[in-house]
Formats: structure tokens, sequence, C-alpha cells
């Protein structure tokens, strides 16, 4: 209750900011935050050197028998850090299904087995001395870098968490249908700013979405009226109703975020949200924000992705950063996956 209330509090006070005339670029806060005691790159350095060459070495070998594992290794971390902080707290199973794992927001959502395995490689190496939570940001990383991205450097130093609830995950994570102030204030109240949510946006140019996510809001229930989101793209909204059947309330069928290189992390999203062909309502609501919408049109005509991959680092390091429990906090565990009740 005290989240929700304190996310209405934090949408309207975005509102009332992206009202208001002459304001200054808040651009500053793009800059990275407040380092966070406890985190460091190259924490394992003396205590498991080798780490970060392990986490590559299986992610390798992961992304290579499925490619369509990279990007949900990336969604990974999303679902971990923005619920709880980057505790690992999604790796934790509940016997009543009132865990993270057991929230809509986490349905289809991949990668259990896969941390499960990169963890035994490294506890073989460096028993009970690498975090989960350390292991998804690594991987995370990987995943872009895998896709052709940044290997931008990783903070590590995190312990892992011992609380896991369902409540959580349905109150933290913004809904695809998500309109501008809606993320805005998600991200806010999570101490992210407006360029940490544009350019983390990006990293729907890699990876998939099941028809279910995106079907309804989109093709054919646009705000409850029964018909196509008008924004949309035409041409792209009949590509999608070849995918996408009506009516269809589970419909599991993939469907690529970025049209047009759905494996390679690069620019090609933002040229798809600038020409009205973003997937989700929520990567459209980009374009409806004075400061997002700039940032999309200057990396819809940059030649280079120089400057989206140096944001994304400031961006990623950002949120790896969020409610994280280091020290004498949390735990390093065996395995990952443990019950909470």
């Amino acid at each position: 209750m005290a989240l929700r209330l304190l996310l209405v509090v934090a949408a309207a006070a975005v509102a009332a900011a992206s009202c208001r005339a002459g304001l200054a670029d808040p651009a500053v806060s793009a800059l990275p935050g407040l380092p966070v005691a406890g985190l460091a790159v190259g924490f394992y350095k003396e205590s498991c050197p080798e780490v970060e060459d392990l986490v590559l070495t299986e992610m390798r070998a992961i992304v290579e028998k499925d490619r369509t594992l990279g990007p949900a290794m990336l969604r990974f971390m999303f679902h971990d850090c923005l619920v709880r902080g980057c505790d690992a707290s999604i790796m934790l199973k509940s016997r009543s299904n009132k865990g993270e794992q057991d929230a809509l927001p986490s349905y289809g959502l991949r990668g259990y087995e896969e941390i499960e395995q990169i963890k035994a490689k490294v506890e073989a190496a460096c028993p009970l001395t690498v975090s989960c939570a350390d292991i998804i940001a690594l991987a995370a990383r990987d995943a872009v870098y895998l896709s052709n991205g940044p290997r931008y450097a990783v903070e590590t130093g995190r312990r892992d968490g011992k609380v896991s609830a369902k409540f959580d995950a349905e109150s933290d994570l913004p809904p695809p249908s998500s309109n501008i102030v809606d993320l805005k204030t998600y991200f806010s109240v999570k101490g992210l700013g407006w360029k940490d949510l544009v350019v983390l946006s990006g990293s729907h140019t890699i990876g998939t979405a099941q028809c279910s996510t995106f079907a309804s809001d989109r093709l054919y229930n646009f705000s409850g009226r029964g018909m196509q989101d008008p924004s949309l793209d035409k041409a792209y909204a009949a590509s999608l109703r070849e995918e996408c059947e009506p009516g269809l309330k589970n419909d599991t069928t993939p469907v690529v975020m970025d049209p047009t290189s759905p494996y390679e992390f690069d620019l090609s999203y933002y040229r798809h949200v600038y020409r009205d062909s973003g997937l989700f309502l929520s990567d459209q609501a980009l374009m409806h924000d004075r400061w997002t919408r700039e940032y999309v049109e200057r990396m819809a005509a940059a030649a280079s992705p120089d400057e989206f991959f140096a944001d994304y680092a400031v961006a990623m390091t950002n949120m790896g950063r969020l409610e994280v429990l280091t020290g004498d906090s949390g735990e390093i565990r065996e395995t990952c996956a443990a019950y909470v009740n």
C-alpha cells in the first residue's frame, strides 16, 4: 500500500514537472549515481579472479546453443533489479506460489536454469564466494556483448537476498502498456532518471515478446475500443497481425521486438520507435516526452552506436546499484534456487 501511494505521489510530481515551461535539461541525472559501499569493479580479483571468464565461457556456450537465451538473460537482470533490488530474489521459490516467480510479470521469464548452470561452474572454482546476484549482472552484460554490444565494466560485491514476494513483482515492474508518465514514475521511485529509462528501453533491440504482451493494446483493443492503435505504423501492424491471432488471451507466439536485427545490439530499436513501429505501448511512449523523444531522434539518426553504448554502460551501472545487499547483509548461497516458504 505504501509503495502504491508513493507511485501516485511521484506520478503527480512527474506530471507537474513535465508541464512547467523553461525547465533546465535534466540530463545531469544521466551521470552514474553515487557509488555504493561494498560494490567495485574487480571485487573478486583476489577471491575468485577467474569469475568473469567463467561466466563469459558459459554464456557463450548457452547462446551458441540457443541464441534466444541471450536476450532472455538480459531481461532476467531487469526482473531481478527492479524488484527488491539486485539481490537474486527472482531465483527464490515459493511452495505457496507467493514468490516473484509466481507474479504475472514473470510469466514467460527464462534463464533460471542457465543461472544455475553458471553458478555451478563458478562454485566449482570458488566455493561460496560469488553471489547469484553478481552472476545475474555479469550474465546480462555478456548477453549484450555476445550480441555485438559493449562489454562494459560491471561492479560486483552484491550479496543474495532471502525474501521474494509476488506482490513486489506485480507492483514494481512497469507493464508494457505503460504511458510515459507511468514509466517515468516507476523509474523515479527506484531512483532512476529519464535518461536511464530511454537508454535501458534500448534493450528491446534484441529478443522476442509473446503476442499476449502487446496484441490487445496495439492491434485489437486499443484503449478498450476494439480497434488498432491509430498511432501504430500500418504496414508494421499488418505484419504483426499475421503473427498474433485476435481474441487469443494467452497467445505465446514469439515476435521479435526489433524486426530489422533482432539479435544484434544496435540502434535499430530507436529507428523503429521513431517511425511509429515500437512493439509495445511503452516503447512508443518514449515519443511523448521532450527529453526521451529527443534522445530517440538522435539515436535514430546516429551513424555510430558509440554514444548509445556509452550511455548504456552508465544506465546498467545505475540499475545494478539498486537496493543492493553488501558486506554482512544477505548471504552467499551454494545454489541460487532456494525455497522461501
